[in-house]
């Protein structure tokens, strides 16, 4: 189990949702917390509901020079986790070009961009905890996931390639993979959610993760574990499980 205390996380993506009830428990915990996300009001809401002190940070993920401004004010950290992201349901025949896009940039570039201001420094050091959000969806295509999904497994396998090159670095790398949370992106989908789960319910899960030496986790665990045989299921007989749209 970590000792929090002291220990000063920057946590991308959390004026609402996961990353809101992820900061109020690491918070709670002792964490000093960096803030940043595109909204400064949301954040400063956010900063002043924490047991703690934290220091707000706006930046645009979809924007280098904003990063890379970001970086530089927050400057070395012990962690960071990612938990931006942009969503809007679609399918190949509602193609919707700017929002495929974004999602594309934002949720998966964006991580890339942060992480590069991140990383080498954490590696030069011998430390650092790198915590990156994937998804259910990240495991196999699904049917009106154009974009999302796509960019939620671009995520899980840049954490899988990290872990792979920084194992016994002192540089520890996480990846979580949540499914459906209640949040106003979710409440987008106009299909049945199951097991949908409060943002405070997710974030406990994933803080229990973050406290741990493993790599991954995947939750809820009954619902996940479809996913992942999914993966071993023949394109065959995976495809047509779902009706054309």
């Amino acid at each position: 189990m970590k000792d929090w205390v002291g220990k000063r996380y920057w946590l991308v993506g959390a004026s609402e949702g996961l990353g809101r009830a992820l900061a109020l428990r690491m918070a709670a915990s002792g964490a000093d917390l960096v803030l940043s996300a595109r909204s400064e009001d949301r954040l400063a809401a956010v900063a002043a509901d924490l047991p703690r002190p934290a220091q707000v940070v706006p930046m645009d993920v979809g924007d280098s020079a904003s990063v890379r401004a970001a970086a530089a004010e927050v400057g070395p950290v012990d962690g960071v986790v990612w938990l931006a992201g942009v969503y809007w349901p679609m399918t190949a025949a509602g193609w919707d070009a700017d929002k495929a896009e974004a999602m594309c940039d934002i949720n998966l570039t964006g991580c890339a961009r942060v992480l590069g201001q991140v990383v080498p420094g954490m590696v030069a050091r011998g430390t650092g905890h790198i915590v990156i959000t994937g998804s259910l969806a990240g495991f196999r295509g699904l049917p009106g996931s154009v974009g999302y999904a796509a960019s939620k497994a671009g995520c899980m396998m840049l954490a899988e390639s990290l872990h792979a090159d920084l194992r016994g670095t002192g540089v520890q790398v996480q990846q979580v993979n949540p499914g459906f949370i209640r949040t106003r992106l979710t409440a987008m989908n106009s299909f049945d959610m199951p097991f949908i789960m409060e943002p405070d319910d997710a974030a406990r899960r994933m803080f229990e993760h973050m406290g741990t030496d493993r790599f991954k986790v995947s939750f809820p665990a009954g619902f996940s574990l479809l996913f992942r045989l999914g993966q071993m299921v023949p394109d065959w007989a995976w495809y047509p499980l779902f009706p054309k749209r």
